[in-house]
């Protein structure tokens, strides 16, 4: 490889997750590790987690917490009987939360990230103080499980589990699917019943986490109120989206059918369900805009199923938290309004 080609993937990568160290390999190049923290009717979204999942949910151990606008962020750990490993994710609770239950903003983040980039980078808790909103970011994958290339590139395997259950028996593990819906909220309406609202909840993401945003809500309808995402990977199921189909065809196997399940166009096409609202930011300067994410077939889609979506191109802005965090609190306010 050329050195203006490693360069460029060296920079894109830093681009979709700025936590990633440059030092690291560029073929497993995955973020550094920080010690700052980084069916009901509808209307009605019913809770995440049952009651009676309750007893069997293991407790998640603190690992740090900071301060911040009267809040904290608190980190976690716990296993997972989803991917079989550790899992860590991050809860921002405001001032609120001390005195009263919140509802809850659950955000995905993009490929490469950990759950710390976005408590990190975004900029969301003043916001989310003043709104008295809960942020839920877990990791984006399972870790540490040493299944034969999970970290050889940073686009599959760690870091990158595209939020869906896999089929293929060699990556069994990642369940990232079961994860969001099933297990954390289960493990949070367990664990902090008194602070969280699970009758509330709404979902965001960025990049792959806005995929998995997307894919997550239209599945699941009932379970948000809201949804929103940052750049997401529109349609990953296309031949036009490498990402996509180098993911799809790992964890999913060869069948293209079965990925229709996991991309948001193809739901949107086939959607029944309530219509939540959706707000969507694209930037204009994105240097993946065309290669992977594709909002024009999510636009497209929306259109042909008559499915409101608010869908706005913000010029000059890239696919960094630069552009993230010059957003976030509009977006923040948008679920605020639909989980009052």
């Amino acid at each position: 490889m050329s050195l203006g080609a490693a360069t460029l993937i060296r920079n894109q990568v830093r681009t979709i997750c700025p936590l990633y160290s440059p030092s690291a390999p560029t073929g497993a190049s995955r973020p550094a590790h920080h010690a700052v923290l980084q069916s009901s009717p509808p209307r009605t979204p019913r809770r995440l987690a049952s009651a009676s999942a309750k007893a069997s949910v293991i407790m998640a151990e603190q690992i740090a917490s900071n301060k911040q606008f009267g809040g904290f962020n608190r980190r976690f750990k716990h296993k997972s009987s989803s991917v079989g490993c550790d899992m860590t994710f991050t809860i921002y609770f405001p001032p609120a939360s001390e005195s009263k239950k919140v509802p809850v903003l659950f955000w995905l983040s993009g490929l490469t990230c950990t759950d710390e980039n976005f408590i990190v980078k975004a900029g969301a808790q003043r916001k989310a103080a003043e709104l008295g909103l809960a942020l839920v970011a877990p990791d984006t994958s399972p870790r540490g499980l040493g299944v034969g290339g999970e970290s050889e590139s940073w686009d599959f395997g760690v870091g990158a589990g595209f939020y869906l259950n896999a089929k293929v028996d060699k990556w069994k593990n990642w369940r990232m699917y079961d994860y969001v819906v099933k297990e954390l909220p289960e493990l949070l309406a367990s664990q902090f019943a008194d602070k969280l609202d699970l009758s509330r909840c709404s979902i965001s993401g960025h990049s792959m986490g806005g995929h998995g945003a997307l894919t997550i809500a239209l599945k699941n309808p009932h379970s948000f109120r809201s949804v929103s995402a940052f750049a997401p990977i529109c349609n990953p199921s296309s031949a036009e989206c490498p990402w996509g189909v180098k993911a799809f065809t790992g964890y999913l196997g060869e069948d293209r059918e079965s990925w229709k399940e996991y991309d948001a166009c193809e739901l949107l096409a086939a959607y029944k369900g309530p219509q939540l609202p959706i707000l969507v930011d694209q930037g204009g300067a994105d240097t993946f805009l065309t290669s992977q994410l594709r909002p024009a077939a999510l636009q497209a889609a929306a259109t042909a199923a008559n499915y409101p979506l608010t869908l706005r191109t913000q010029e000059d802005y890239d696919h960094s938290y630069f552009f993230i965090s010059t957003f976030i609190d509009e977006h923040l306010a948008f679920h605020a309004k639909h989980l009052a």
